[in-house]
């Protein structure tokens, strides 16, 4: 069923999970999300999809402390994974017109819901994040990875929107259904002029992945949806507000972290060297 901005009053936030085989860190996720302070109507819905794990189980197991908050945590199963599915589930069973999508490993601050929603209050579309943090990864190629990626354009200009994002009623009402696409947090954003999305000054703590091949394989998939989102959504690219390398900037990024510079290189490298570039929407995680 197409989303409606009709269902429901311009009041609270709802916040959806996505969330496919995340039982070892479900828990941390929500007890974040549980700390959020000063925020009234906070209702969270994960979707476990597709889990052959404990998921749910460690979801559910958060409720009592969210219902002492004066907060609403509720769990759907699905057997089919997908993220797209997922989100238009939580979409489907949200109280609220304005929505927060986040993914199972992020971790928010506690004012972070309190000021996205605050940002989101008004008539026209609006989209939001918060700051993003990078925490300190376990192996030494994705920390090196990480000390050049913190500087690259997209981290330092605009709303990014790395793993969290959200908008009120009127910004979800401009499009039905989540779309079967690999990417949904560029065509989250890209779906707002940039004079529509607001960066809240709280922070969050969004991961990389571990490891070369979990790098390559991320990049990959990224390239993969913009590539795909350029095909079937070419007109969401007037929004795009990215800027590109200076020269100096570039140079001083490098100086900065040459070895991230020499894994970053190496890891974009080895994306284009592979041929044929993968577009499945079955679930991956993001980074």
């Amino acid at each position: 069923m197409p989303y409606t901005a009709e269902k429901a009053p311009e009041t609270g936030l709802t916040v959806i999970v996505p969330a496919h085989n995340e039982g070892r860190m479900i828990a941390d996720c929500l007890d974040a999300v549980g700390a959020s302070v000063g925020v009234t109507g906070l209702e969270v819905i994960v979707v476990a999809n597709g889990c052959t794990d404990d998921t749910a189980a460690q979801a559910r197991a958060s409720a009592a402390v969210f219902e002492d908050r004066g907060h609403a945590l509720h769990v759907i199963e699905r057997d089919q994974g997908g993220k797209l599915g997922a989100l238009n589930a939580g979409d489907a069973a949200a109280s609220h017109t304005a929505r927060a999508y986040l993914d199972a490993d992020v971790i928010v601050s506690p004012p972070l819901l309190a000021q996205i929603a605050q940002l989101l209050e008004g008539g026209d579309p609006r989209y939001a994040s918060g700051q993003v943090t990078i925490p300190k990864a376990r192996s030494a190629v994705t920390r090196a990875y990480a000390r050049f990626y913190r500087q690259v354009p997209f981290m330092t200009h605009g709303v990014p929107g790395c793993g969290l994002f959200a908008m009120n009623g009127a910004g979800r009402a401009q499009w039905g259904d989540w779309p079967d696409i690999i990417s949904d947090d560029t065509f989250a954003r890209l779906s707002f002029a940039p004079d529509q999305r607001k960066m809240a000054a709280a922070a969050y703590s969004w991961p990389l992945v571990e490891g070369w091949s979990a790098l390559v394989k991320v990049r990959r998939r990224q390239d993969a949806g913009v590539t795909q989102l350029k095909a079937l959504c070419p007109h969401l690219f007037a929004n795009d507000d990215k800027p590109g390398w200076t020269a100096g900037g570039l140079i001083r990024a490098i100086l900065r972290a040459p070895a991230g510079f020499a894994v970053y290189a190496a890891v974009a490298l080895a994306v284009r060297r592979k041929s044929a570039q993968s577009t499945s929407t079955e679930w991956s995680r993001g980074r």
